[in-house]
Protein backbone atom coordinates (compact mmCIF):
# COMPACT_ATOMS: atom_id res chain seq x y z
CA UNK A 1 0.00 0.00 0.00
CA UNK A 2 1.28 3.45 -0.92
CA UNK A 3 0.37 6.51 1.16
CA UNK A 4 1.57 8.65 -1.72
CA UNK A 5 -0.93 7.06 -4.11
CA UNK A 6 -3.72 7.55 -1.58
CA UNK A 7 -3.08 11.30 -1.41
CA UNK A 8 -2.49 11.51 -5.16
CA UNK A 9 -5.83 9.82 -5.83
CA UNK A 10 -7.67 11.97 -3.29
CA UNK A 11 -6.24 15.29 -4.49
CA UNK A 12 -6.63 14.15 -8.10
CA UNK A 13 -10.35 13.59 -7.53
CA UNK A 14 -10.77 16.99 -5.89
CA UNK A 15 -8.68 18.74 -8.56
CA UNK A 16 -10.59 17.11 -11.42
CA UNK A 17 -14.05 17.82 -9.98
CA UNK A 18 -13.73 20.68 -7.47
CA UNK A 19 -17.22 22.10 -8.01
CA UNK A 20 -18.86 18.72 -7.52
CA UNK A 21 -16.76 17.69 -4.50
CA UNK A 22 -16.87 21.01 -2.64
CA UNK A 23 -20.48 21.56 -3.71
CA UNK A 24 -21.58 18.27 -2.15
CA UNK A 25 -19.60 18.98 1.03
CA UNK A 26 -21.12 22.46 1.33
CA UNK A 27 -24.74 21.65 0.48
CA UNK A 28 -25.02 18.44 2.50
CA UNK A 29 -22.34 18.94 5.15
CA UNK A 30 -21.38 22.52 5.98
CA UNK A 31 -24.66 24.30 5.20
CA UNK A 32 -26.94 22.10 7.36
CA UNK A 33 -24.50 22.40 10.26
CA UNK A 34 -24.45 26.15 9.86
CA UNK A 35 -28.25 26.32 9.80
CA UNK A 36 -28.35 24.18 12.95
CA UNK A 37 -26.14 26.64 14.82
CA UNK A 38 -28.19 29.61 13.66
CA UNK A 39 -31.49 27.91 14.53
CA UNK A 40 -30.31 26.90 18.00
CA UNK A 41 -28.98 30.39 18.68
CA UNK A 42 -32.22 32.00 17.45
CA UNK A 43 -34.32 29.69 19.64
CA UNK A 44 -32.27 30.61 22.71
CA UNK A 45 -32.69 34.30 21.99
CA UNK A 46 -36.46 34.08 21.48
CA UNK A 47 -37.08 31.71 24.38
CA UNK A 48 -37.35 33.22 27.85
CA UNK A 49 -35.86 29.98 29.20
CA UNK A 50 -32.93 28.81 27.01
CA UNK A 51 -33.31 25.21 28.19
CA UNK A 52 -37.08 25.04 27.70
CA UNK A 53 -38.62 21.86 26.22
CA UNK A 54 -39.26 23.71 22.94
CA UNK A 55 -35.65 24.85 22.66
CA UNK A 56 -34.33 21.38 23.51
CA UNK A 57 -36.68 19.69 21.02
CA UNK A 58 -35.66 22.13 18.30
CA UNK A 59 -31.98 21.56 19.02
CA UNK A 60 -32.38 17.78 18.89
CA UNK A 61 -34.50 17.90 15.72
CA UNK A 62 -32.18 20.12 13.73
CA UNK A 63 -29.19 18.18 15.08
CA UNK A 64 -30.59 14.91 13.74
CA UNK A 65 -31.20 16.54 10.36
CA UNK A 66 -27.65 17.89 10.30
CA UNK A 67 -26.26 14.42 11.05
CA UNK A 68 -28.43 12.89 8.31
CA UNK A 69 -27.20 15.42 5.75
CA UNK A 70 -23.59 14.93 6.88
CA UNK A 71 -23.91 11.19 6.32
CA UNK A 72 -25.51 11.86 2.92
CA UNK A 73 -22.49 14.03 2.06
CA UNK A 74 -20.10 11.27 3.05
CA UNK A 75 -21.92 8.69 0.93
CA UNK A 76 -22.05 11.03 -2.07
CA UNK A 77 -18.35 11.89 -1.83
CA UNK A 78 -17.49 8.19 -1.61
CA UNK A 79 -19.45 7.64 -4.81
CA UNK A 80 -17.63 10.42 -6.65
CA UNK A 81 -14.15 9.38 -5.47
CA UNK A 82 -14.61 5.68 -6.28
CA UNK A 83 -16.03 6.48 -9.72
CA UNK A 84 -13.14 8.84 -10.54
CA UNK A 85 -10.58 6.28 -9.34
CA UNK A 86 -12.12 3.69 -11.66
CA UNK A 87 -12.09 6.02 -14.64
CA UNK A 88 -15.77 6.97 -14.68
CA UNK A 89 -17.61 10.24 -14.17
CA UNK A 90 -20.68 10.75 -12.01
CA UNK A 91 -23.34 13.46 -11.97
CA UNK A 92 -24.42 15.36 -8.89
CA UNK A 93 -27.81 13.62 -8.81
CA UNK A 94 -26.28 10.13 -8.97
CA UNK A 95 -23.85 10.96 -6.18
CA UNK A 96 -26.58 12.43 -3.99
CA UNK A 97 -28.80 9.41 -4.61
CA UNK A 98 -25.98 7.04 -3.62
CA UNK A 99 -25.60 8.92 -0.34
CA UNK A 100 -29.36 9.06 0.24
CA UNK A 101 -29.71 5.30 -0.14
CA UNK A 102 -27.11 4.71 2.56
CA UNK A 103 -28.16 7.28 5.21
CA UNK A 104 -29.66 4.75 7.63
CA UNK A 105 -27.02 1.98 7.37
CA UNK A 106 -24.20 4.55 7.46
CA UNK A 107 -25.71 6.13 10.56
CA UNK A 108 -25.97 2.75 12.30
CA UNK A 109 -22.43 1.87 11.20
CA UNK A 110 -20.97 5.13 12.53
CA UNK A 111 -22.90 4.74 15.79
CA UNK A 112 -21.71 1.16 16.35
CA UNK A 113 -18.13 2.14 15.55
CA UNK A 114 -18.26 5.12 17.92
CA UNK A 115 -19.62 2.97 20.77
CA UNK A 116 -17.10 0.16 20.23
CA UNK A 117 -14.09 2.45 19.76
CA UNK A 118 -15.15 4.64 22.68
CA UNK A 119 -15.56 1.64 24.98
CA UNK A 120 -12.21 0.19 23.88
CA UNK A 121 -10.56 3.56 24.48
CA UNK A 122 -11.99 3.69 28.02
CA UNK A 123 -10.31 0.39 28.78
CA UNK A 124 -7.05 1.52 27.22
CA UNK A 125 -6.22 3.99 24.47
CA UNK A 126 -4.36 1.49 22.28
CA UNK A 127 -7.30 -0.92 21.67
CA UNK A 128 -9.44 2.03 20.60
CA UNK A 129 -6.79 3.17 18.14
CA UNK A 130 -6.45 -0.36 16.78
CA UNK A 131 -10.20 -0.65 16.20
CA UNK A 132 -10.24 2.73 14.49
CA UNK A 133 -7.51 1.60 12.06
CA UNK A 134 -9.11 -1.83 11.48
CA UNK A 135 -12.48 -0.25 10.64
CA UNK A 136 -11.08 2.82 8.88
CA UNK A 137 -12.60 1.97 5.47
CA UNK A 138 -15.87 0.43 6.67
CA UNK A 139 -17.94 3.42 5.52
CA UNK A 140 -16.53 3.45 1.96
CA UNK A 141 -17.01 -0.33 1.80
CA UNK A 142 -20.66 0.02 2.84
CA UNK A 143 -21.34 2.54 0.08
CA UNK A 144 -19.09 1.27 -2.71
CA UNK A 145 -19.67 -2.47 -2.33
CA UNK A 146 -23.32 -2.25 -1.25
CA UNK A 147 -22.76 -4.56 1.71
CA UNK A 148 -24.49 -4.87 5.06
CA UNK A 149 -23.24 -3.15 8.19
CA UNK A 150 -21.42 -6.09 9.77
CA UNK A 151 -20.06 -7.27 6.44
CA UNK A 152 -18.62 -3.78 5.93
CA UNK A 153 -16.80 -4.02 9.27
CA UNK A 154 -15.45 -7.46 8.38
CA UNK A 155 -14.45 -6.40 4.89
CA UNK A 156 -12.62 -3.36 6.32
CA UNK A 157 -10.71 -5.68 8.65
CA UNK A 158 -9.75 -7.85 5.67
CA UNK A 159 -8.62 -4.92 3.55
CA UNK A 160 -6.56 -3.25 6.27
CA UNK A 161 -4.76 -6.43 7.33
CA UNK A 162 -1.08 -6.16 6.49
CA UNK A 163 -1.10 -2.38 6.10
CA UNK A 164 -2.30 -1.12 9.47
CA UNK A 165 0.89 0.70 10.47
CA UNK A 166 0.80 2.57 7.17
CA UNK A 167 -2.89 3.36 7.71
CA UNK A 168 -2.13 4.63 11.22
CA UNK A 169 0.51 6.94 9.73
CA UNK A 170 -1.96 8.09 7.08
CA UNK A 171 -4.55 8.94 9.74
CA UNK A 172 -1.97 11.01 11.63
CA UNK A 173 -1.13 12.90 8.43
CA UNK A 174 -4.85 13.50 7.80
CA UNK A 175 -5.17 14.84 11.34
CA UNK A 176 -2.28 17.23 10.71
CA UNK A 177 -3.90 18.37 7.46
CA UNK A 178 -7.14 19.17 9.28
CA UNK A 179 -5.23 21.05 12.01
CA UNK A 180 -3.43 23.01 9.27
CA UNK A 181 -6.81 23.99 7.80
CA UNK A 182 -7.93 25.19 11.23
CA UNK A 183 -4.71 27.20 11.62
CA UNK A 184 -5.16 28.84 8.22
CA UNK A 185 -8.76 29.72 9.07
CA UNK A 186 -7.60 31.26 12.35
CA UNK A 187 -4.91 33.33 10.65
CA UNK A 188 -7.41 34.58 8.06
CA UNK A 189 -9.84 35.52 10.84
CA UNK A 190 -7.15 37.44 12.75
CA UNK A 191 -6.14 39.46 9.68
CA UNK A 192 -9.77 40.05 8.69
CA UNK A 193 -10.76 41.62 12.03
CA UNK A 194 -7.48 43.42 12.57
CA UNK A 195 -5.85 41.54 15.42
CA UNK A 196 -6.22 38.90 18.11
CA UNK A 197 -8.02 41.24 20.54
CA UNK A 198 -10.64 42.17 17.94
CA UNK A 199 -11.13 38.48 17.13
CA UNK A 200 -11.69 37.67 20.81
CA UNK A 201 -14.20 40.49 21.09
CA UNK A 202 -16.05 39.33 17.97
CA UNK A 203 -16.24 35.77 19.30
CA UNK A 204 -17.55 36.98 22.65
CA UNK A 205 -20.28 38.96 20.88
CA UNK A 206 -21.56 35.80 19.20
CA UNK A 207 -21.43 34.35 15.69
CA UNK A 208 -21.28 37.05 13.05
CA UNK A 209 -20.88 37.13 9.31
CA UNK A 210 -17.11 36.52 9.42
CA UNK A 211 -17.25 33.57 11.80
CA UNK A 212 -20.18 32.16 9.83
CA UNK A 213 -18.29 32.33 6.53
CA UNK A 214 -15.10 30.90 8.03
CA UNK A 215 -16.99 28.08 9.74
CA UNK A 216 -18.78 27.13 6.52
CA UNK A 217 -15.55 27.29 4.52
CA UNK A 218 -13.59 25.22 7.05
CA UNK A 219 -16.31 22.57 7.29
CA UNK A 220 -16.61 22.36 3.50
CA UNK A 221 -12.88 21.87 3.01
CA UNK A 222 -12.43 19.46 5.91
CA UNK A 223 -15.42 17.30 4.90
CA UNK A 224 -14.16 17.12 1.33
CA UNK A 225 -10.58 16.25 2.21
CA UNK A 226 -11.48 13.72 4.90
CA UNK A 227 -13.99 11.88 2.70
CA UNK A 228 -11.72 11.91 -0.35
CA UNK A 229 -8.69 10.60 1.56
CA UNK A 230 -10.63 7.88 3.41
CA UNK A 231 -12.22 6.73 0.16
CA UNK A 232 -8.91 6.87 -1.70
CA UNK A 233 -7.49 4.68 1.07
CA UNK A 234 -10.29 2.17 0.45
CA UNK A 235 -9.59 2.14 -3.30
CA UNK A 236 -5.86 1.68 -2.68
CA UNK A 237 -6.49 -1.25 -0.33
CA UNK A 238 -9.10 -2.78 -2.63
CA UNK A 239 -6.79 -2.61 -5.64
CA UNK A 240 -3.91 -3.99 -3.56
CA UNK A 241 -5.93 -6.97 -2.33
CA UNK A 242 -8.38 -7.63 -5.17
CA UNK A 243 -7.14 -5.73 -8.20
CA UNK A 244 -8.99 -2.83 -9.91
CA UNK A 245 -12.77 -3.24 -9.95
CA UNK A 246 -13.66 -1.01 -12.90
CA UNK A 247 -15.76 -3.69 -14.55
CA UNK A 248 -17.91 -4.15 -11.46
CA UNK A 249 -18.57 -0.47 -10.85
CA UNK A 250 -21.70 -0.23 -12.96
CA UNK A 251 -23.18 -3.26 -11.22
CA UNK A 252 -22.40 -1.93 -7.75
CA UNK A 253 -24.02 1.47 -8.31
CA UNK A 254 -26.66 0.39 -10.81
Amino acid sequence: MSIGRVFSRAFGTIGAQPVLMFGIAFLFGALPGLLVNLAVRASRITQATPLSPTSIALSVGVGVLAIAFSILAQGALVRVTVAYSDGESVAFGDAALAGLRKIVPLFVLVLLMAIAIGFASLLLLVPGMILYVVWSVAAPVLVAENTGIFRALGRSAELTKGARWSIFGLQLILLLVLYAIIAVAGIVAIFAVGGVQNLAAAQAAGPGSLSTILSAAFNTVSITFAAAIQTALYVELRDWKDGPATAALGEIFG
